[in-house]
């Protein structure tokens, strides 16, 4: 049911001030994609799609414009690649300084729009580029793993980091998109250069969910109108507390989603 600018109803309003109450702000500088990443995403598109034996379930579940919020388990250097192919659209990545130090990558990192992510300033000031990125109407792409898996076998799926529910709960209308690799690990293996161009991966896509849309699902926040208000009326450090068990849960269930998906 839609209402009127002017007939919001109280669990609208209840929702905005909750979302401005955790908010990422952004550093309020205007995120553009770099021309030549737009030029390069179409060719990405066009050989990777020729030259591997992708096959991507659920593709039309992919917002073709806006903001959105990719998420996917993390196995193989060419998960990034594997990910654009199927989106069709430049994904900004958050991606550690360790990217950002040797060349050609520190090159090809920024002549994409990637976002660097510091260990020792923790990883506020690319919360606040992740936040542009979404204020730009863009696709950001996250592994909530942080890192690659370090396991040598399966299952390589780890616990996830809660920056991911941190930017959903600070963008509560943009979708989060799941997608689970399958096999991009045996086309490269972590250290390896060579590229297995022959074996098949499997990507699957599940259907987008905001963060509003979860914390109002009985299966996920299961919170309502009255619990949204306690939330808003508690001091700033009891709300912190209650809304860090809040990014655990749906942390978690994205984590364990992805595993359904079928991420080994």
């Amino acid at each position: 049911m839609h209402h009127g600018k002017g007939m919001e109803s109280s669990l609208e309003k209840e929702l905005k001030e909750f979302s401005q109450l955790v908010k990422i702000e952004g550093t309020g500088e205007v995120f553009k994609t770099p021309i030549f990443y737009k030029f390069l995403v179409k060719y990405i598109r066009i050989i990777g799609r020729s030259l591997t034996r992708v096959n991507y379930t659920g593709i039309e579940k992919i917002p073709k414009k806006g903001p959105v919020i990719i998420i996917g388990n993390h196995i193989s250097n060419i998960d990034p690649v594997v990910k654009i192919m199927g989106i069709g659209r430049p994904v900004h990545y958050l991606a550690k300084e360790g990217h950002f130090t040797k060349e050609p990558n520190r090159t090809i990192m920024r002549a994409t729009g990637q976002i660097e992510t510091f260990r020792d300033t923790g990883a506020r000031d690319a919360l606040a580029r992740a936040a542009d990125v979404l204020n730009s109407g863009l696709c950001l792409g996250l592994f909530p793993e942080g890192t690659r898996s370090r396991n040598d076998e399966a299952p390589f799926l780890q616990k996830g980091k809660t920056g991911v529910a941190r930017l959903s709960a600070s963008f509560p209308d943009v979708p989060v998109l799941p997608m689970a690799l399958i096999g991009t690990r045996e086309v490269m293996k972590p250290g390896d250069n060579i590229i297995r161009f022959w074996k098949k991966i499997n990507v699957n896509i599940d259907e987008p969910m905001t963060f509003n849309q979860w914390l109002l699902n009985k299966n996920g926040g299961d919170m309502d109108s009255d619990r949204i208000k306690e939330m808003i009326n508690l001091s700033p450090e009891d709300r912190e507390v209650k809304m860090k068990k809040i990014y655990r849960k749906f942390t978690d269930q994205i984590m364990k989603n992805l595993k359904n998906l079928g991420a080994p």
